[in-house]
């Protein structure tokens, strides 16, 4: 018997390996043991230095540890759009990605299939393993990952702990996002692109602006700026949140951030200590940027 502390939610139910199991009792990311996937291929919207030329390898995992009302990746994150898969066909998913010339491998999402990425992981890859997070982890997650994640993408999303708990269900976000990427950082070191300019190892800290939040943002500015000094972390300014999921239950966030909004927080963000990273056009706020989760690339059948 396994009890999960995978994540912060801490929820010490005994996961059952597979969904399909009518023993065990299912926690908040509601999902068994089997990594879900709902889409695997070569992801060119990622970062410059991860998507690089060729894509980024991305697989896409259904489910999640957060509850974002807003989600972008609404049917695999809720709706739990995707196929159950055996950490065997996961291994095979990697290669065939890098066979495709992925400049990586990202898992998206990837915190309560933990346990299955370490055994998907006990080989080591012959390019970058990236762990693009929603930044709500635990200490000993990030450690046990150690030698098997070179690049750590995760999100800081609130400083406001009453917005993380009324939109992602995250009580004490900013303080365990933030310990997190500290111990992130710890680990991998500073960051390091090879002569493509592309990312080998280090930590990308991405923050998506939301309607009505410009001071929320100017503190994970400030946070970050004081934190870390230029040639440690990257930091990604996000400029493409749209009303997705359930936003419209929630009048506050359910429009698009002026360009207003963007502008102010871009400026605190240039006339900050922070050097090394990148910023959003308006024109990523737009559903054609949302990855279309169709199966591709999880069956081997299914190009």
């Amino acid at each position: 018997m396994t009890y999960c502390y995978v994540c912060p939610h801490r929820c010490g139910v005994d996961r059952p390996e597979s969904i399909h199991d009518t023993e065990g009792m299912f926690g908040s990311c509601r999902c068994g043991m089997l990594p879900i996937v709902a889409r695997a291929g070569l992801h060119m919207w990622e970062e410059p230095v991860i998507s690089g030329t060729n894509g980024s390898g991305t697989v896409f995992f259904s489910g999640c540890n957060l509850h974002c009302v807003f989600c972008q990746n609404y049917d695999i994150s809720y709706n739990g759009f995707g196929k159950e898969i055996t950490v065997a066909r996961l291994k095979e998913i990697y290669q065939e990605l890098i066979a495709k010339g992925a400049h990586n491998i990202n898992l998206v999402t990837p915190t309560h299939f933990t346990e299955a990425i370490l055994k998907s992981l006990e080989d080591p890859l012959p390019v970058p393993v990236v762990y693009n997070t929603n930044g709500f982890e635990t200490q000993d997650t990030i450690r046990r990952l150690k030698g098997k994640v070179q690049i750590y993408l995760p999100d800081l999303k609130y400083y406001d702990d009453v917005k993380a708990i009324k939109y992602s269900n995250a009580p004490y976000y900013f303080r365990t996002a933030t310990e997190v990427i500290k111990a992130m950082h710890r680990q991998v070191g500073d960051y390091k692109l090879n002569e493509e300019g592309l990312l080998e190892s280090g930590v990308v800290i991405r923050h998506l602006l939301m309607p009505g939040m410009v001071e929320d943002s100017k503190k994970i500015i400030d946070w970050v700026a004081k934190t870390f000094k230029p040639g440690q972390v990257m930091f990604s300014l996000m400029h493409q949140y749209i009303p997705y999921g359930r936003a419209n239950e929630y009048p506050e966030i359910n429009r698009k951030v002026t360009d207003e909004e963007y502008a102010e927080v871009e400026a605190y963000l240039m006339e900050s200590t922070i050097e090394d990273g990148f910023v959003q056009e308006g024109e990523a706020a737009c559903e054609e940027f949302i990855p279309c989760f169709d199966g591709t690339g999880v069956d081997k059948t299914k190009k």
